[in-house]
């Protein structure tokens, strides 16, 4: 098994993680969307500790990078809440596929404000998948619509998260920033978590417990798998989430996309395949 095939599987076992995440959160039911949103970065937070004593690492990274790592757990934690206010109220396939538009966005921001340059294929790929968002939009002055942005105004700050990331580099190990990130949202969620609070059952603490260790899981495998390969190579297989989510919406809430929803997918997932298949090294022949 060579890097490549490792990396796909690793992505494709980090999909899985994160979108068992989206459905325990949904599963769990009617809870205020910050005490979902809290014990998923609580949890994340234990995970990463564990890794960053083990390796000795800083937990709070270096006194240099303090800024850098406020600003992209501030992107994430926000994120994060708009990310679990979408789940709840859509379809768990559509509020996945709205999220997967950060990295179009992360190319937009990376162009602004740092001055990378965006290619054509670039800037087409961006436009369809733009258009394939309307799909599922469906914009109109309905609830529906409300919830929908929200879902994509939460994947543009991730993607300036993943902006801040790409600047902050090799600085900080993986585990740390994780940490850092999951520390900042708990400390940052509890006052609302406990202002909001509502009493909850056996079964839904438990979900929400491992829905943050699913993202844990999640976070460490996409790390993982681009340490085996470089992104251009392999981040397509990312989009198995799409999948996942789809069948988790159908088996366990009975919730099945509409036909604009599904063409929207589609056009996303293209926009995503033609972007991966012009970032893909030329092939060399051996003759």
């Amino acid at each position: 098994m060579n890097n490549t095939t490792k990396g796909i599987i690793a992505l494709l076992i980090s999909s899985l993680g994160f979108s068992l995440m989206a459905l325990l959160v949904k599963y769990s039911g009617d809870l205020p969307t910050v005490q979902k949103a809290f014990f998923r970065n609580f949890v994340a937070m234990l995970a990463a500790l564990s890794l960053a004593l083990y390796y000795r690492e800083k937990l709070f990274g270096r006194r240099e990078n303090q800024g850098l790592l406020i600003l992209r757990s501030t992107f994430g934690v926000l994120g994060v809440v708009l990310n679990f206010f979408a789940i709840d109220r859509m379809v768990l396939s559509d509020a996945d596929i709205l999220n997967k538009l950060s990295p179009f966005f992360t190319i937009i921001l990376c162009a602004i404000f740092l001055k990378e340059y965006i290619r054509k294929y670039q800037m087409i790929a961006i436009i369809i998948a733009f258009i394939g968002a309307v799909f599922i939009i469906k914009p109109s002055m309905s609830s529906e619509t409300l919830y929908a942005v929200v879902g994509v105004l939460g994947a543009l700050l991730a993607a300036g998260a993943y902006t801040v990331l790409r600047v902050l580099g090799s600085r900080e190990k993986f585990y740390t920033v994780v940490f850092y990130f999951s520390f900042f949202s708990s400390v940052v969620l509890l006052p609302f978590f406990i202002w909001q609070f509502e009493p909850m059952t056996a079964s839904q603490f438990w979900m929400l417990v491992f829905s943050g260790l699913c993202a844990a899981f999640g976070q460490f495998g996409l790390t993982i798998a681009y340490s085996f390969a470089p992104a251009r190579e392999i981040s397509i297989f990312f989009y198995s989430t799409i999948l996942y989510t789809a069948i988790f919406s159908i088996v366990f809430f009975n919730e099945m996309p509409d036909m604009l929803s599904i063409f929207g997918y589609i056009i996303i997932f293209a926009a995503s395949f033609y972007m991966f298949m012009k970032n893909r090294p030329p092939k060399h022949s051996t003759m």
